[in-house]
């Protein structure tokens, strides 16, 4: 009898730790024992998504660090640096589902512009940055929440009909990649 208890144990030990291994292999909506993500939790980069017609698509891609594990807000608050006269525009339900990622996975938003003006209506933006939900901590050491990173996409339209870079909303996963 204490042998069946045995493997009844090992087994259902056994089964929750495939659960847990499963539920941070890759990005997931979030649970509600997950803290918000600070800045130092993961890396960031921007990944190219490809052109087509004037139009331009890439991705700001957060990857957790590994033996990390938190949530991001489904509506990032991305910012552009330079670029004065191209306006960012969140087109992100306030309401977004947040995203945990955990041990290498990923989550990102998606970008789109137009890049098809004269290049006296054009900018070139110098980094996109976006702020982390936490500003410290669980000990309540501060961290800064700024995220930048260079832009490396060429020029935006920066005219009076177009001139924008429209921001998705958080999706799990990487980032599609042209």
């Amino acid at each position: 009898m204490k042998n069946i208890r045995r493997i009844a144990v090992a087994v259902a030990v056994a089964g929750g730790a495939a659960a847990v291994f499963a539920g941070t292999a890759g990005a997931t909506t979030t649970d509600s024992s997950a803290l918000p993500c600070t800045a130092n939790q993961f890396s960031t980069k921007l990944v190219y998504g490809g052109a087509g017609a004037g139009q331009r698509n890439a991705a700001m891609q957060f990857t957790a660090n590994e033996g990390e594990r938190c949530v991001l807000s489904g509506r990032a608050e991305v910012n552009l640096v330079g670029a004065h006269n191209v306006l960012v525009n969140n087109e992100a339900p306030a309401d977004a589902p947040p995203v945990l990622i955990a041990n290498g996975s990923s989550a990102y938003v998606p970008l789109h512009w137009t890049a098809i003006g004269s290049d006296d209506e054009q900018q070139t933006p110098n980094a996109v940055t976006m702020t982390a939900p936490a500003g410290s901590n669980p000990h309540g050491d501060p961290i800064d929440p700024n995220v930048t990173v260079d832009w490396t996409f060429g020029a935006v339209d920066a005219g009076a009909d177009s001139h924008t870079i429209d921001v998705g909303a958080l999706t799990a996963g990487e980032a599609p990649a042209a």
